[in-house]
């Protein structure tokens, strides 16, 4: 009764297809095996996205990267390109680049409340740190967004994060 409808497809190719300001929130979670496609790594799906998106709507994306963040820095300039506000929650130890890690980019048209965020997830069991504004532009540095035909898949984790190898 919630109102939420999981859609079973392809994350782009569904984009596509969707009508223009008919999510209230889009989840990306999508990982091939560890690595996110590098079909959904492009601006070309974050124009998707934003059109897809309602104005008061949000996109959150589970992203995995280490320093020195080659890959989250252009997924960020690119998602700058479309949406107004962006956040990026992620462990102190991952953003200081000790470690490779999850991060969660969150995207919207409209101003996000940041301080609730990062109270939130301070408090949270496992504690995470949120960026934005101009820390953030300054993680973004010079990073260019990424074209369909420069996309590459999120990097391969090392061994051993994530329990893998």
């Amino acid at each position: 009764g919630a109102g939420i409808t999981a859609h079973g497809a392809d994350a782009r190719a569904w984009l596509v297809d969707a009508p223009t300001d008919s999510a209230d929130v889009l989840v990306a979670d999508v990982f091939g095996g560890s690595r996110v496609p590098a079909h959904l790594t492009s601006v070309g799906y974050v124009r998707e996205a934003a059109r897809v998106l309602r104005a008061d709507g949000v996109y959150v994306a589970n992203l995995a990267d280490g320093a020195p963040f080659a890959f989250l820095r252009g997924q960020l300039a690119g998602f700058a390109a479309f949406f107004a506000e962006l956040a990026l929650i992620a462990e102190p130890g991952v953003l200081r680049g000790r470690r490779f890690g999850n991060a969660v980019l969150v995207a919207a048209h409209r101003p996000l409340d940041t301080a609730a965020l990062a109270r939130r997830t301070a408090a949270d069991a496992f504690p995470a740190r949120v960026e934005h504004g101009p820390a953030l532009r300054e993680f973004v540095g010079d990073a260019r967004p990424v074209g369909d035909e420069d996309a590459v898949p999120s990097p391969v984790p090392p061994a051993g994060a994530f329990g893998i190898g």
